[in-house]
């Protein structure tokens, strides 16, 4: 969503590198580059020039001209900046002191309220709730068949008494105000904790809908009302986000669509024009790829610091604690690495979710972003698919894999032969250095670590340089001199020697003859 936004952000930093002063100049080119790389956004004008007076001040004051490093304060003061426009700080679902908490979904048309409505019942249900949803959206075609649908998927409950229209030539004659009512009721009753309902959408500031909105607000006395917003809007988003205020005075923003390629602006601008925070993000269209909104989190994407906490919450949801266990007591026997073991972490790695977008929350993901657009999902699968036909002793011992081994499991997963040997060579390498690692090598040509090219590979190039002998000079007369003190100092150090058996002085009363030696051994022994 943010590309091109990290990008021209991203660029603009580059200029500030390894300059120990910013001169006023500087600063104003840079605030300039930031203000068009917003605009260009789709970043509302007035949240644009209050963002880039923040940044001016800050970085023409003496927070940046006392700094170390100037160039990196602007990107700080920057990252903090763009966290207070998206909100400052997580805010999470306030949940009601007598159940059922109730929630009520709001938005635009289009904009994915239904398909929100069961990805945030998943997440609810996920976090130890038990959600209910209410079909209260009677004017969309279809829109309860969805969300049963979506319901269903999720593993939870919707309530749904009337059908609603099947074609946009059907008119409505359902109460929405009454179907929300009612199932508020049937969750008190079937003890449900939280009620999600799903209302209907808007083609535009419709007043009639505005007030149907409304009179569901007044009846049902949410606890939470979310503003479902389609990220990809552009502009308009501000004066839509404005309008609902007005007429439903929402809590809190959900952006969908975040996987989208647009500019992405109105992200930036909702929380900063309204006031009310951005709680949930859906980044794409399956029912897990939905998210809490962290503004500090989003900001360092978006700066390409990375998001690595992200990632350490989807590994501790999505692992498997006893194949995680195996694998640590495996890699402290050192035990091999084996195919089977790359199939599991393979598999491990799937539940995670997408793996681009894994890579993409990486700290400077954007320089390789080209290459990560074009990875392909399935060659996860292809590799799956030529691990799992090879026979267990294969996988045990890929090194017996011969001609006639690859050409047969190429033909079992379906691809060429080459791709078979691309995928032995890379697991040997894999094998190699978890061989080392698990041995206390460290990782090779990791600095810090030993091995080659690492401080352990140095250190032994320093102790062969110290083992090494002086080199003699080139002039005769100071050689000759050299080979004089050299003899001087051996002389001296074998005077210095007691002199007789190499474990000892020799007593002068001492008689070779007593010891029983073979014939002959007594010359070794002489005085």
């Amino acid at each position: 969503m943010f590309n091109s936004l990290s990008d021209r952000l991203t660029s603009t930093f580059k200029n500030l590198r390894g300059k120990g002063r910013l001169s006023e100049a500087d600063v104003d080119a840079t605030v300039r580059e930031i203000r068009r790389a917003l605009l260009d956004a789709d970043v509302a004008v007035p949240v644009v020039r209050a963002f880039t007076a923040s940044v001016k001040e800050r970085a023409l004051g003496s927070e940046v001209s006392q700094a170390l490093n100037p160039g990196q304060q602007v990107v700080k003061i920057v990252n903090e900046e763009l966290v207070g426009i998206l909100g400052g700080e997580t805010r999470r679902l306030r949940l009601a002191k007598n159940p059922p908490t109730v929630i009520m979904l709001a938005g635009l048309q289009g904009a994915g309220k239904t398909t929100l409505a069961g990805k945030l019942s998943k997440w609810l249900k996920g976090q130890g709730h038990s959600p209910l949803l209410v079909a209260a959206d009677l004017q969309r075609p279809n829109a309860v068949k969805q969300l049963q649908v979506n319901g269903e998927r999720a593993g939870v409950p919707v309530y749904a008494p009337h059908p609603g229209v099947s074609s946009e030539f059907e008119a409505a004659t359902g109460d929405p105000v009454a179907v929300a009512r009612q199932g508020v009721e049937e969750a008190r009753t079937k003890l449900h904790d939280v009620v999600i309902v799903d209302t209907a959408g808007r083609l535009g500031v419709d007043a009639e809908l505005m007030q149907q909105a409304a009179d569901i607000r007044a009846a049902i006395s949410p606890d939470e009302v979310l503003f479902v917003i389609d990220a990809m809007i552009g502009q308009d988003a501000v004066n839509t986000a404005q309008a609902f205020n007005e007429g439903v005075n929402f809590t809190g923003v959900v952006l969908t669509k975040l996987d989208g390629d647009a500019r992405g602006g109105a992200a930036l601008s909702v929380a900063s024009v309204t006031g009310k925070p951005i709680m949930f993000a859906s980044t794409g269209e399956a029912l897990t790829d939905f998210e809490v909104f962290h503004p500090d989190r989003m900001a360092n994407r978006i700066l390409d610091m990375g998001d690595i906490l992200t990632l350490i919450e989807q590994a501790e949801k999505n692992w498997d604690k006893d194949e995680a266990s195996r694998m640590a007591k495996k890699f402290a026997d050192q035990e091999d690495f084996t195919l089977d073991d790359f199939l599991a972490q393979m598999q491990q790695l799937r539940k995670m979710g997408s793996m681009k977008k894994m890579l993409m929350m990486m700290p400077g993901a954007a320089g390789m972003r080209e290459q990560l657009e074009n990875f392909d999902e399935r060659e996860i699968d292809r590799v799956e698919a030529i691990v799992r036909s090879m026979t267990p002793h294969e996988r045990v011992a890929p090194k017996i894999i011969n001609g006639s081994r690859r050409a047969r499991i190429a033909r079992g997963s379906g691809v060429h032969v080459s791709e078979v040997n691309g995928l032995l060579e890379r697991f040997g390498q894999a094998q190699k250095m978890m061989k080392k690692m698990a041995a206390g090598g460290g990782i090779p040509g990791m600095p810090g670590m030993a091995g080659p090219g690492g401080f352990g590979g140095a250190r032994k190039k320093q102790q062969a340089a110290k083992g090494k002998k002086k080199a003699r000079s080139g002039n005769p007369a100071k050689a000759a001199q050299e080979r004089a003190e050299a003899e001087a100092r051996r002389s001296a150090s074998r005077s210095a020697l007691p002199t007789g058996a190499a474990f000892g002085a020799q007593d002068a009363d001492f008689d070779p003859s007593s010891l029983n030696l073979p014939k002959g051994f007594e010359k070794f022994l002489g005085k």
